[in-house]
Order: C-alpha cells, then structure tokens, then sequence
C-alpha cells in the first residue's frame, strides 16, 4: 500500500509540474508573438501585422543600406559631377586651383587638384607619375582604395609607372617595370595634388599635366588625353541632390549596373536586392516600397549628420583640453578596419564629411602624410555661429615640415563657405605666409573683419553653420604627443 500511495504521489507531482510548465511556456509564446505592435492569432500574423512588420523591416533595411553605400553614391556623383563638366574618362582630364565656387566635401584650396577619369573596361591602364612633390590617390566608384602614387605611394615621389588592372583580369601582367594595382570597380577616380612649393600655384597646375595615362596595350586609334582649365567653373561633384530622396537609390541602382560587383559586398547586395536593385535587372519599385526608400533616405542622412556633428565616441577627441575632434577615426588603414570588425560608424562619419580614403590620409605618426582635425564648437562646447565673430590662437611654430592651413566649410554643403571673399582658408603658404612669427598667430572667422586683421579673418554668413578642418602636412612628432596644441574658437565682440 505503501509503495501505491508513493507512486500516486509521484504522479500528482508530476502532473502539476508540467501544468505549471504548459503554462508558463504559454505566457512566454503570448509575451513574444504580441505587443502593442505586432498581432497574432493562434500564432499567424493577422493581416496589419503582416503590413506593418513588412515595412518596418523594409524601412530598417533600407537605412542601414543607405549608410553602407552612402561611399558609392558618393563616388557615382564624383564622377558624374566631372563628366558635366567634360572630364571624360581616358579621354580628358582636368586641372583647378580649388574656390569655393566648386561644390565638393571638403575639397580645400591647399593645393592644384587634378580630377582624372579612368575606365578600365577596355583593359589595363598604366598611370606614369614623374618625379616630383605630387600626392596621387586612385579610388573605385564604392570609393575604397586602389592605390596610392607619388609621395605616399611606393615610388615615395621618386617618379614610377603604376598599372592599374580591371577586376578579374586574366591577361598578362608584366614581371617588372610598373607597381601593380588591382581594381574592383572598372571606372576610377584618380586624385592627382601638387604641392605649391614656394607658394607657386602655377608651377604646381602645371606639374600636374605631366602625369601621363595611357593603356597597358594602345590600339591604333588611342589618342593622348587632354587637360581642362577648371579652376574658374562651377561644378558640383556632390550627391546633395540626391541624399534625401529617391534619387539616392536610382544613382545606387546605376553603379551597380554598371559596375562589375565586388565580391565583398555579396551580403549588402543581398540587401539591396529584397529592396529591388539587382544587378542585371530593372529597378521598378512600387509605390509602398518608393515610399519606404524616400523616407529611409531622409532618416538615414539625418542619423549621419548627427553622427559627423555629435559624435558620441571618446575616441574622437584629440586634446582633453581642446575641442578639436579627429576627422578620421580610424587609422590603422584606408578601409576602416578594427582588429576584428570593419568599423562602419568610422565610415560612415568619414564618407558624410569626406571623399576618398587611404592609407596616407589616417597615419597617426611623424612624417609623410597629413593630418586633419575638426572644429564644431568654441571654447564653452557650443557650436560655432556664422552671425558670431571668432578667434582662434595657434601657437607657433606649427608641426608640420610642409605647411598648414585652416579651412571653413558649409554645414548643410560639407563645401567651402561661398561668400563675396571667395575664399575660405588662411594658410601657412599664403594669405599668412608674411605674418607667422612670435609665439603664436590668431586667426579669426566672422561676418566681418577685425579692424586691421582683414589678412588673417573668413567670412562667415549669419543664419548658416559652419565647421573647421585643421591641417598639417608633413606632422612632426610634436603633433603628437601634446606638446603642441591650437587653442579653441573663442568668441569676441
């Protein structure tokens, strides 16, 4: 009898033990398959759920799209914003002295610009680079780096033959006599800047035409390239009409139909494709999803811009002290990379701000290279107001072999301030060439001029916003180890 009572017992335990177990696992399938969001019945979505959770996941998608091929849409408008203008690829290039009136992220007006188009569909390319003080980048149209020439490239300025090879190129590449570079895009931007030595923008434009492009193999009909003046037209190599709306993703949709794809992004592709942009076939969304991407546009430019101008990383700041923050974020190389992730919001601050990356461009170290660092507010964290009048005090000497300037961009443009001055930088080279001695120099940014400080002062414009690019060319140790720094934006009457 015993034995029976233990067993019964046993089996009353057992059966309110999985009572309590079915229900607890009821309330854990209610509390996750309903929310104030989402509704289900018996477990299938009803028919506003299933709507609601497409487009919200749609939405999501499509933002984190946005940001990833942001660079692309970029590079589509850097070579689209040139072939306006007549810079054709392997046919004409061009050569400026950068103003204000050339909308384009951050182009600043230190050094001669030399825009060249390069497609590689047709087969290699060689870029021939002469001895000289030229700085020369060449970068895909999703922007990451190909190859780095002149001074920070391999030849280090001593002059050399760079063979720029299509993607998946299976011919013949030379044994020796050129540094070989491997694309993944066929079209290319290759950014060429001279160094005004002395000062002499003219010897500096001209310097540039000496580059000389040409294929690996030249048919019967090749013909030499051309240069452009352009220095004193308007262009707009920019996607600002693009990034917040729907022709954001009809640009993004013509790279990628254009462009071989690169095996890297196979997953972000893989996005783009439940969004509707897939290689080889039309681009027709409907009109729910046209809706989506118009409004993922508009919310994911803004999360950028709150990225680039309130940044929340600690790694931004340079000085405890100061108010200078890092343009790059990352410097270990051109293409973001963490020890063991790639570091999207670095790339995504970067790419709203700026075009093209490099190696070169982030080094942290003394001396090829540059450096550059960002200035958003004045000295009580506040941000800098155009109807305001600054002044920024920089100690002397300024660590850097070559020489330094401080330029001013538009907030809403990422461009030079265009004002009636038609100029928005001070540089060591220049306008402050016969004023640096002493201990230190100021500098000041206003609406109007101080009196008798017209040679050291940028206008500004009440009512827009503006922001501050420090940089040093050639950094020596000093610039590194806090024994040097610029002061902050300092109001004054």
């Amino acid at each position: 009898m015993k034995r029976i009572l233990f067993y019964l017992g046993l089996l009353s335990f057992v059966l309110i033990s999985c009572k309590k177990e079915s229900t607890s696992t009821e309330s854990v399938v209610d509390s996750k398959t309903n929310s104030d969001e989402y509704e289900f019945v018996d477990g299938y979505p009803t028919e506003a759920t299933i709507k609601k959770a497409y487009d919200d996941a749609d939405l999501a998608r499509a933002i984190q799209a946005y940001k990833f091929f942001y660079p692309t849409v970029s590079g589509e408008a850097l070579f689209k914003g040139n072939d306006s203008i007549n810079v054709k690829p392997n046919v004409s290039f061009g050569v400026l002295d950068t103003k204000p009136t050339q909308i384009g992220y951050t182009l600043n007006s230190d050094t001669p610009y030399g825009p060249i188009l390069v497609d590689l569909s047709k087969g290699p390319i060689v870029i021939d680079v002469p001895k000289g003080p030229l700085i020369v980048v060449a970068m895909d149209v999703n922007q990451r780096w190909v190859a780095d020439m002149g001074i920070p490239g391999p030849d280090a300025g001593n002059g050399g033959k760079h063979l720029l090879l299509p993607p998946n190129y299976k011919g013949t590449v030379p044994g020796s006599g050129y540094h070989v570079w491997k694309s993944s895009s066929d079209n290319l931007t290759v950014g060429v800047r001279s160094l005004p030595v002395g000062g002499d923008v003219k010897a500096a434009l001209e310097r540039i035409k000496t580059v000389k492009v040409y294929p690996l193999n030249k048919s019967a009909d090749w013909k030499e390239p051309t240069w452009l003046d352009l220095t004193d037209k308007h262009q707009n190599s920019t996607p600002l009409a693009w990034e917040t709306n729907f022709k954001f993703w009809e640009n993004l949709n013509d790279a990628v139909q254009r462009e071989p794809a690169y095996d890297g992004y196979r997953d972000y592709y893989g996005e783009l494709a439940v969004l509707g942009i897939i290689k080889g076939k039309p681009f027709k969304p409907d009109a729910r999803l046209k809706a989506i991407l118009e409004k993922a546009a508009k919310t994911a430019n803004a999360q950028m811009r709150v990225q680039s101008f309130a940044d929340r990383r600690q790694d931004r700041v340079v000085w405890k002290d100061r108010q200078w923050e890092w343009v790059g974020l990352r410097f270990e190389n051109g293409d973001f990379d963490a020890p063991t992730y790639v570091d999207l919001d670095a790339r995504e601050t970067w790419f709203y701000q700026a075009i093209g990356a490099s190696p070169a461009m982030f080094r942290r170290q003394e001396g090829g290279g540059s450096l550059y660092w960002l200035g958003l507010k004045d000295k009580t964290g506040k941000y800098v107001d155009g109807a305001k009048t600054y002044k920024l005090t920089i100690p002397t000497p300024v660590p850097a072999k070559l020489f330094w300037s401080v330029t001013i961009y538009d907030a809403l443009t990422r461009s030079q301030v265009a004002t009636d001055q038609n100029k928005a930088a001070l540089r060591s080279l220049f306008e402050l060439k016969d004023k640096i001695g002493g201990q230190s120099i100021d500098l000041y940014f206003g609406p109007k001029a101080p009196a008798g400080k017209e040679g050291q002062w940028i206008k500004t414009i009440p009512g827009k916003g503006w922001f501050a690019y420090f940089r040093i060319y050639g950094p020596t140790a000093t610039a590194f180890n806090n024994s040097w720094k610029p002061g902050d934006f300092e109001e004054v009457n």
